[in-house]
């Protein structure tokens, strides 16, 4: 059976640590899936991730617009629109956007992680 959500109907996030912009593509409660959780950040010029990691969950990311640094354990990356990166479980990691235009990535967790632990549990 299909099933379609609008774009106007998908759940959305405001981040209270900056203007970033994240919508749910997928997650238990729109499609009752507990083996993938996908969602579509945007990070505006400046904005950055607190360090943080999965329990039990590899987590790609596929830039589709704009570039931004990914930060992985003790790993700088710079990704641009078409890359895709792999995160394996339990490895910290943030993002940053030090440039002028927005970056934009659809991030997949498989499976959907049994919890999100903030290195710094007061910057979230």
């Amino acid at each position: 059976m299909v099933k379609a959500i609008a774009a106007a109907d998908l759940p959305r996030l405001r981040s209270t640590r900056d203007t970033r912009d994240r919508i749910d593509l997928i997650t238990p409660d729109i499609f009752g899936l507990r083996d993938i959780k996908a969602d579509r950040i945007t990070y505006h010029p400046g904005d950055t991730a607190a360090a943080h990691y999965h329990l039990d969950a590899k987590h790609f990311f596929f830039v589709l617009d704009g570039s931004g640094t990914l930060h992985a354990d003790e790993k700088v990356i710079e990704l641009a629109a078409g890359d895709v990166a792999l995160i394996e479980e339990n490895e910290v990691h943030w993002f940053e956007n030090t440039g002028t235009e927005e970056f934009t990535f659809i991030e997949l967790w498989v499976p959907t992680p049994s919890e999100t632990v903030w290195v710094d549990p007061d910057d979230t």
